[in-house]
């Protein structure tokens, strides 16, 4: 039962601790039964998320304890999906960027499988149905490896530009945005629908993507090829 702040002696702790208590007229006993790896899966994807961030999970039911902090944050995110794959270029590709208050980090790694597996946030949500930054991300990659690659005449053997889907092939990348005021759509509300978005990422990944290609020669000849 709710009732009246009061003053109860002095501490030299400080901070705010919150208990959360389901009503039990609201939640059924199953939904009441927390899974440990639930709760570990999306408090290590937030400290991925937000460098230098610390989380300490415990579970008081069987002494379980798991701690999440990620100095490089989504670089770290790249490594640990890519960790039991091989990789094409060693260093993942990091790049950062500000504009009109949207903030943007992108990670990516190609490694020698063929699958594509691009995860796209807006303020730590998963949207998992894409939308505009996931958008801007790909037509960008698309746009730079092919202008790089027939800048260094590395397309000779072909008689077109590279697909998107052939440029992503075995390509892990993270691309997350804080946005003011974002806009979800989509049947589950998980995709991101600020058109402004789309230009913001798509500038940024251009500029930077082609200033990392020009500046490692070898890594970009060795993932073009890929």
């Amino acid at each position: 039962t709710a009732q009246e702040m009061q003053e109860v002696g002095k501490t030299d702790k400080t901070g705010t601790k919150t208990t959360f208590k389901p009503d039990r007229t609201i939640f059924s006993d199953e939904t009441l039964t927390y899974n440990f790896d639930i709760l570990a899966n999306r408090l290590r994807e937030t400290a991925f998320l937000n460098a230098g961030l610390y989380f300490s999970l415990t579970d008081e039911r069987t002494g379980k304890k798991q701690e999440f902090q990620y100095a490089k944050g989504i670089i770290e995110f790249v490594e640990y999906i890519n960790a039991s794959k091989k990789a094409v270029n060693q260093e993942v590709i990091y790049f950062k960027g500000e504009k009109d208050n949207v903030e943007m980090e992108v990670a990516l790694q190609w490694n020698e499988t063929y699958s594509e597996s691009i995860y796209s946030y807006c303020n730590n949500i998963n949207t998992v149905e894409g939308g505009t930054h996931l958008i801007g991300l790909k037509a960008a990659l698309t746009r730079t490896i092919n202008t790089y690659a027939a800048s260094k005449n590395l397309l000779k053997n072909l008689d077109t530009s590279l697909e998107g889907e052939d440029i992503r092939e075995g390509l892990v990348g993270v691309v997350s945005v804080k946005v003011r005021e974002p806009q979800f759509e989509g049947q589950t509300k998980t995709k991101l629908g600020n058109n402004e978005v789309k230009g913001y990422v798509e500038q940024l990944v251009n500029e930077k993507l082609m200033d990392w290609l020009d500046r490692n020669p070898g890594a970009a000849k060795t993932t073009v090829n890929k």
